[in-house]
């Protein structure tokens, strides 16, 4: 691979190259891919999921929206400080082709700011709600209408394709979804490949997929124009990771380490006494104690500890991707950049006490609970009246219920697989509290 292809500007429909050297400093394509991101309902949405906590309403927890800023400015300084290293390396980037430091930053800001777009409501328990309700629910009877690429994207329901989907996908007068820049596309895809076959090795890039069949074509497209390296035989399609799709992981890495570890403390799920224990280790070399001494309250002190680990991790996320620069253009580096950290051990370490504390915590537990519940009713009704009306066999209930669907969803479907797809689409893009109100609706009916 290499940077200057890497590096497109090509939006879905474009007929000809667009060239850095000829791009508006003040309104740079790739800081227009982050503004129509954070513009989009979807992305309005996420004010309203699950990060750890879901439906938890505490100010100081973190839902998809705050988590996913606090991810594309961690981001930014990690792209930004790559592109120092790659620019002063490749100087032909800048002094040919108008490439500045600047625009790696762009990129994997609008990349991490987008990274949990197509994610359900209820957190990760609403991934593996929609993806149960067809492997050991009702949904079990469309199997064998479908080819086995078709159900494994349903069966393991998965929000990275699913937020490729939500950036690309064509309506009616839409075209090519939000005409994101193929550079930020590419290091949106952490996962480059189709949904079998399934982790068939231990690369990072197989270890989910990143798009559905409804997909395929179009992120062939982007792949080829960016130069990714394929990586899989005869039917299969995948490839080896973007650069910065590394940097987008590490983004994320950091913030739900570190950050979800500090709701949990501020939640009183993890004890300051150990809060502090683990987050000195990461920053017993760059702690100013005078400083820290000074600092009266936990709240002041997780806050100045936090800062300082970030920090730590970013530095530390740019001197092994700098460090492993040639073998990732040549698709040769298969881990995470926080797995050859210096600090992975602490990092274990932390999210392992997550885990047993937050993630595991009875409130978490019990709401999760409730998405299955929730997710499961609304699938089999919606999935049940679309069905029916495209086979012309709709009762007046089925009419009614297919009335609450946004406007933008009232689209014919010709396929079986597209019609169930469209369903789990308008599903996972509702928030926990529009979930709710769906489901007290619908029950509420029925009673």
């Amino acid at each position: 691979m290499n940077w200057e292809q890497l590096l497109s500007l090509r939006r879905q429909g474009d007929t000809s190259k667009r060239l850095r050297s000829e791009q508006d400093d003040t309104r740079l394509g790739f800081e227009v891919d982050y503004d129509r991101i954070i513009f989009s309902a979807a992305f309005r949405s996420l004010q309203d999921k699950t990060q750890v906590i879901p439906l938890s309403k505490t100010d100081f927890v973190h839902t998809r929206l705050t988590h996913s800023l606090e991810v594309s400015v961690v981001g930014r300084s990690i792209g930004r400080l790559v592109g120092k290293k790659i620019i002063e390396k490749y100087p032909h980037l800048a002094a040919i082709h108008g490439f500045q430091a600047n625009d790696f930053g762009a990129i994997v800001a609008a990349a991490s700011l987008a990274h949990d777009i197509g994610n359900p409501p209820f957190g990760h328990s609403g991934e593996k709600a929609i993806g149960e309700y067809f492997s050991i629910g009702k949904g079990q009877q469309y199997k064998d209408q479908l080819n086995p690429k078709q159900w494994q994207d349903l069966i393991d329901f998965e929000g990275n394709a699913n937020g490729f989907s939500v950036l690309t996908a064509s309506r009616p007068g839409i075209e090519g979804g939000l005409r994101i820049s193929y550079a930020t596309l590419g290091a949106f895809m952490k996962y480059p490949k189709e949904s079998l076959p399934k982790k068939p090795t231990k690369n990072i890039a197989d270890k989910k997929y990143g798009f559905f069949q409804s997909d395929k074509e179009f992120f062939q497209e982007v792949a080829s124009e960016l130069g990714m390296i394929p990586n899989k035989n005869g039917n299969d399609m995948g490839y080896e990771r973007h650069p910065l799709a590394y940097l987008v992981e590490a983004a994320d890495d950091i913030c739900y380490t570190i950050i979800d570890f500090e709701d949990g403390i501020n939640l009183g799920l993890v004890s300051e006494d150990f809060a502090l224990e683990y987050l000195i280790k990461l920053v017993k070399d760059t702690i100013d104690t005078t400083k820290y001494k000074t600092l009266i309250t936990k709240e002041d002190r997780i806050s100045y500890l936090r800062a300082l680990a970030i920090g730590n991790l970013i530095n530390e996320a740019v001197k092994v991707f700098i460090e492993n620069e040639e073998a990732i253009l040549q698709g040769k580096f298969p881990f995470a950049l926080t797995d050859k950290s210096k600090y992975k051990a602490q990092m274990d370490d932390i999210i392992k006490l997550s885990v047993n504390n937050i993630y595991q915590s009875r409130e978490v537990i019990e709401k999760e609970l409730t998405g299955y519940q929730i997710i499961n009713l609304l699938l089999d009704k919606f999935i049940t009246a679309f069905n029916n009306n495209y086979n012309g066999r709709a009762t007046n209930y089925d009419k009614l219920l297919l009335q609450l669907l946004p406007e933008k969803y009232h689209i014919e479907k010709e396929n079986l697989y597209d019609r169930l797809l469209h369903i789990c689409h308008f599903i996972s893009m509702l928030t926990d509290g529009n979930a709710l109100i769906f489901n007290k609706i619908i029950t509420s009916n029925n009673s």
